[in-house]
């Protein structure tokens, strides 16, 4: 499983498919830790993932750290991540079409090599990539739906939206993250007892 991995890392580390290439600074190809688990898919690299080569390293990466670990998951011991695509777009901008199209290849081969049993959709980017036919974030983020290799996914809002939305009142973005956290670390735990 590894040795395909690094297969799959090697060529797209190499990729010029898009025009993103000429302006990355390194690949993000995954962070955390390789397993059949639980894979989150983020959006894109950002400043500081383009700077390190790693996703989720910036503030929102800080905070996912912190949602995780509130619930006893760590990327070091539980959770592989990646991204839609691998390069960052210019100004952070979201990735074009043809970018995502471009990178898909890699993101397939990861869930086909991993064959997760749970998938995090993190964000309306990540959400308009894997369940393009549900719309908006907000509508369906906590809901559990058919993925591939019999996996159950879940969207679940981006660090970054919860670091613009302070509150963490009843029914505020916080709160929401909190529930849905709760429910993936429950079916993380059936699984693990399985």
């Amino acid at each position: 499983m590894f040795e395909e991995l690094e297969q799959v890392k090697e060529k797209c580390l190499t990729c010029k498919k898009c025009s993103l290439h000429k302006t990355r600074t390194n690949v993000v190809f995954s962070g955390g830790i390789p397993n059949n688990k639980i894979m989150l898919i983020g959006e894109a690299p950002g400043y500081y993932e383009d700077k390190k080569g790693e996703p989720f390293v910036g503030k929102a990466g800080q905070l996912l750290d912190k949602i995780f670990d509130c619930v006893n998951l760590s990327r070091q011991k539980d959770v592989y991540i990646c991204n839609t695509i691998k390069c960052r777009p210019p100004e952070n901008r979201d990735p074009l079409p043809d970018e995502k199209s471009a990178c898909r290849e890699y993101l397939d081969k990861q869930i086909e090599i991993l064959k997760p049993k749970i998938i995090l959709i993190c964000g309306r980017v990540a959400l308009n990539s894997m369940l393009p036919e549900e719309g908006g974030i907000t509508k369906v983020r906590g809901k559990w739906f058919d993925g591939p290799y019999e996996s159950k996914m879940m969207p679940i809002f981006h660090p970054s939206y919860l670091l613009r939305n302070d509150s963490r009142e009843k029914g505020s973005p916080k709160w929401l993250m909190w529930q849905d956290i709760k429910e993936v670390k429950k079916a993380y735990d059936t699984l693990l007892n399985k």
